[in-house]
């Protein structure tokens, strides 16, 4: 039987960010499926996967023509990190939005972006010419738009190999190896694009990675991935192995950026999302969660005129 990952009550109340009653609420009512290991009750990942797929916000579920209305007060952020969660709450917090989530790739919600499905995009896209984050691919696609670049924050992004690092993987081109299987993020997210990049700098086809085609499309479903044993190795960030109990090989820094379009509707909101980055208490509720560097949060890194 292959081994399957599963959490305990108190593990996915800290995924969710939400407290243990609010779990068990949800098991109640039969939104959440548990099984029990003697007393303890605990989740099975991909009951829980499927739980969050099924309660995310899509862009295309989004009226485009929501900021016609003055009555509006809906607000888009793009990505997966939890830290643009904890940035919705203080945009609710002090003023009258109201945040809507949307779960996709930088890439792709750039482009959502340009198509005005998206107010505030999340965006950690490496570039291997310049060896830059973010920009070389804003400046390319936001063609004809006025935006503003911000720093959230930056963080550790490299390879899930299982406890013990059994296989020795240490650089990119490790992954070469016959032996080795990977698994993949879905076409459009920062992590491929890092790892794409890297494949092509280090000059590797990815028609000799065995599992290359094999994705998924978050960090923590790779990271589970690995874990499991269903791969060897995968790309991704810090955070998500030291949540599911894997090693992790840091091979670079990313910066993890904020878009705005710089509209007169987005006037308030840039300001706010400014001062909500700048304030100590955002910063404090972000330091208290670990492996995120705040040295350059806040920081405008590029602006438009």
């Amino acid at each position: 039987m292959s081994k399957e990952l599963s959490y305990t009550i108190e593990e996915v109340s800290q995924l969710l960010k939400v407290s243990k009653l609010t779990i068990y609420d949800l098991i109640k009512k039969g939104e959440l499926p548990v099984f029990r290991v003697g007393r303890q009750m605990r989740m099975d990942a991909k009951d829980l996967e499927t739980y969050i797929n099924q309660h995310k916000t899509i862009p295309s579920q989004v009226p485009v023509q929501r900021k016609e209305s003055k009555d509006s007060h809906h607000l888009v952020i793009s990505g997966q990190d939890m830290v643009l969660d904890i940035l919705g709450k203080h945009i609710e917090k002090y003023s009258t939005y109201k945040t809507l989530r949307s779960y996709t790739g930088s890439l792709t919600s750039l482009i959502s972006m340009y198509n005005g499905e998206c107010d505030i995009v999340s965006v950690h896209m490496f570039d291997g010419d310049t060896g830059e984050y973010n920009l070389p691919y804003i400046k390319k696609i936001l063609v004809g738009y006025p935006y503003i670049l911000i720093n959230l924050i930056s963080r550790k992004a490299g390879l899930y190999v299982q406890q013990g690092n059994p296989l020795g993987i240490t650089a990119w081109t490790d992954l070469q190896q016959e032996h080795l299987t990977i698994i993949n993020r879905e076409k459009g997210s920062g992590a491929r694009i890092l790892l794409d990049e890297q494949l092509r700098i280090h000059q590797l086809s990815s028609k000799n990675i065995k599992g290359y085609a094999h994705e998924e499309t978050s960090h923590l479903s790779v990271a589970s991935a690995v874990s499991t044993g269903l791969a060897d190795v995968g790309v991704g960030i810090e955070k998500a192995a030291k949540i599911v109990g894997i090693d992790f090989v840091p091979l670079i820094t990313e910066r993890y950026d904020l878009v705005i379009l710089k509209t007169p509707e987005n006037e308030q909101t840039i300001r706010l999302v400014k001062e909500i980055l700048s304030s100590s208490l955002f910063q404090s509720e972000i330091t208290s969660i670990g492996d995120y560097d705040l040295s350059q949060t806040g920081t405008i890194l590029y602006e438009t005129f």
